[in-house]
């Protein structure tokens, strides 16, 4: 991922301004570390913070096209890059970047070229000639994007909330899927999907069509010129994800390159349940396994800088977060540059243990819209904000266009959960990479309950953080919530903690405008809420919290004296358990 920062329509093109314009943009250094550029032309300035993925010697930003008159500074990677230069045989490219071809493909087709590209994204392009520009995002908001105004009247676009916030007026999440044109005078959703409109589809479940399609996912972003591997939590998605890579490798340029054998990645409390599972599936695939070990404590260490990082105050997210991005920097240690990661699969499948619940076919499909439409402030936010905050880039083929089309055709009578009938969530995924002949997981992992992210990496992580949050924050900052925090009210004292630090760092309005709020079970929606009465009596994010779905489900738990204790869980969990001394370990 890169860094990208500009400023539109300014009314000031003095040196300080120049200055300024660096120091914002050296606030995005952690996405780009490898090279920094910046281009003027009167009161428009792009500057790019550069991490080089593809053609790292020559494809420094900002680009250009032959003549120099269109300008682009872009975060991300176009995975059909070659083929549209193909289509363009007139044009002189200057660099091999992916990215190269956005300014060519205006020339030819102006504004209305980006459904053209199959990547991740977020750019913003300026045409001199009449010093018009436009700024677009990825279909699902993959790489993230702010944009914001100045009382001056400029339009300022970001990367990050923090290369923006303290020079804006107001400033918001710049929508996935919708492009922005200075001539038109706003924002038009570019990306216009059948799903989107969240009629029910019909076409019949066909397992052979499903897993090519992912496959092809897969495949297309090995596509890379810089050191890479798969995050693999034992899951059934990153499983996935990492067996099609394995199989796929060999032959590739980047195989030629780095070697044919796959590095994967792993992070967990000592015995958690990802870390158990993500080895047997390594051992499985033969990948060169790294897993990375950390304590309660240093998540909670870190808390403050992952807020500053991934810039949301919302629960889920920052529990996620944090091994995150505590494995990204070891990591990056490493010398990787590049990893591919599983996000995507559970809104697009109906994987999350709220989804048992789910009423009928209708209300199960109108949720996976909905969670896939919401992707950009939470799953998508979380990979890539804390991958980027150390200059490691994650790319996520459940997000492919193209996969996400076939999946989401499919009648999602086939989707819903079905025990009776031994379909557990996700089936139609499972059973398509069901294959008896050269099989692609262990069946045991290919059938694996599915965990949350923030409770496989060792239940007692969460547990950790509540207690820790109980110690900060009194009953009495609790009553007085509503009054400090009117709106999203934090309702728990973890909530509260979180909300806290993010104040810190982000204390304008807008700040906190731009993180979605709303009660959730088990990362459900506010509407899905309504499927089950008890849930709402049990709100937490956790797939724990999805009381008589989860194999270890949250029972009554006793007060925790201490933050070195991890609060009660049952199905054979320890009851209290001591948190290990400080000190994140690697073992390979």
């Amino acid at each position: 991922m890169c860094g990208i920062l500009a400023v539109l329509g300014c009314s000031d093109d003095s040196q300080a301004k120049r200055v300024r314009v660096l120091e914002l943009s050296r606030r995005l250094k952690h996405r780009g570390p490898d090279w920094s550029g910046l281009y003027q032309q009167g009161d428009c300035y792009l500057s790019h913070q550069r991490l080089a993925i593809i053609d790292p010697a020559s494809g420094d930003q900002p680009l250009f096209n032959e003549d120099k008159t269109i300008v682009v500074t872009v975060n991300g990677e176009i995975y059909n890059h070659e083929e549209l230069r193909k289509g363009m045989p007139n044009h002189k490219f200057r660099t091999g970047s992916d990215c190269d071809v956005i300014a060519h493909l205006y020339e030819e087709h102006g504004e209305n070229f980006v459904d053209m590209l199959d990547g991740m994204f977020s750019f913003v392009l300026l045409d001199t000639r009449d010093n018009s520009f436009i700024v677009a995002r990825d279909a699902i908001g993959i790489t993230s994007l702010y944009i914001g105004w100045g009382l001056d009247g400029s339009v300022w676009i970001s990367s990050e909330l923090k290369g923006i916030n303290d020079d804006c007026e107001h400033f918001e999440s710049f929508p996935p899927g919708h492009l922005f044109s200075s001539k038109q005078g706003g924002l038009h959703r570019w990306y216009n999907p059948p799903w989107f409109s969240e009629a029910i589809p019909s076409t019949p479940y066909d397992p052979i069509v499903l897993r090519r399609a992912f496959e092809n996912a897969v495949i297309k972003r090995l596509m890379t010129d810089v050191p890479f591997g798969v995050l693999l939590s034992g899951g059934l998605d990153s499983s996935l994800v990492a067996s099609i890579a394995a199989r796929h490798l060999a032959g590739t340029e980047a195989a030629k390159q780095w070697g044919a054998q796959l590095h994967s990645f792993c992070v967990g409390l000592e015995g958690s349940p990802d870390l158990k599972a993500a080895k047997e599936v390594a051992d499985y695939l033969g990948t060169v396994h790294h897993e990375f070990h950390f304590t309660v404590q240093d998540g909670i260490d870190a808390i403050e800088d992952v807020i500053y990082h991934i810039e949301t105050y919302d629960v889920t997210t920052i529990r996620a977060s944090t091994p995150m991005f505590l494995m990204s920097r070891k990591i990056k240690s490493l010398g990787v540059k590049m990893v591919i990661s599983g996000e995507g699969s559970d809104e697009i499948f109906g994987g999350y243990l709220y989804f048992h619940k789910a009423p009928n076919k209708e209300e199960f499909h109108s949720e996976t819209c909905r969670k896939i439409k919401a992707l950009h402030q939470y799953d998508c936010l979380r990979a890539n904000k804390s991958t980027s905050a150390w200059g490691l880039e994650a790319r996520v083929p459940f997000l492919d266009k193209e996969f996400i089309n076939v999946a989401m055709s499919i009648d999602p009578e086939w989707k819903m959960i079905k025990p009776e009938q031994g379909r557990i969530e996700k089936w139609v995924l499972r059973k398509a990479f069901d294959d008896e002949e050269h099989p692609y997981l262990p069946k045991h992992i290919l059938y694996r309950q599915k965990e949350q992210f923030s409770d496989g990496v060792g239940y007692s992580w969460i547990d950790g953080l509540k207690a820790h949050a109980e110690q900060h924050v009194t009953d009495k900052m609790m009553l007085n919530a509503s009054h400090i925090f009117p709106h999203n009210t934090p309702t728990t004292k973890e909530a509260y903690y979180y909300r806290m630090i993010f104040e810190r760092f982000f204390p304008q309005n807008s700040a906190r405008l731009s993180v979605p709020g709303g009660a959730s079970v088990a990362c459900s929606t506010a509407k899905a809420i309504e499927w089950d009465a008890s849930w709402s009596n049990n709100l937490d994010p956790s797939g724990r919290a999805a009381l008589g779905v989860h194999l270890s489900a949250y029972a009554k738990l006793p007060s925790v004296p201490n933050g070195n204790l991890a609060t009660k869980i049952i199905n054979n969990v320890q009851l209290m358990m001591e948190t290990p001394a400080s000190g994140l370990t690697i073992r390979s």
